[in-house]
């Protein structure tokens, strides 16, 4: 499930509606390098067939906005905002925690010089 500003955004299906599954995504990346324990690996968004269960990406929410209605009315994030992601199984058990971030600003940190 997707969470935008504590509000539920979308909910992806990672089993039924990805075109390349993530058993399929797993395979074909240890085809070229040593996986382990603890190695991420990314699927992108998952977009639903379903609508009906909202989207995880906004560019694409916007896009399918532009295309029923001639513009999108779903905002970007700004400065503030949360999003806040998590997977459950078929139980009910959150697979992997929550996964949440706050947008802000670039600040530019101070360098600090060490002598040796």
């Amino acid at each position: 499930m997707t969470y935008l500003n504590e509000e539920l955004f979308g909910k992806p299906d990672a089993g039924i509606d990805m075109t390349f599954d993530f058993p399929t995504l797993v395979s074909h990346a240890a085809k070229t390098r040593k996986l382990g324990a603890g190695c991420i690996i990314g699927s992108g968004t998952v977009s639903n067939y379903d609508r009906s269960a909202g989207s995880s990406c906004l560019a694409e929410i916007r896009m399918l906005e532009t295309i029923a209605y001639g513009k999108p009315s779903t905002p970007f994030m700004k400065f503030g905002d949360t999003v806040r992601i998590e997977m459950y199984d078929a139980d009910n058990n959150n697979i992997f925690g929550s996964i949440e971030n706050q947008v802000v600003k670039y600040e530019a940190s101070l360098l600090l010089s060490i002598e040796i």
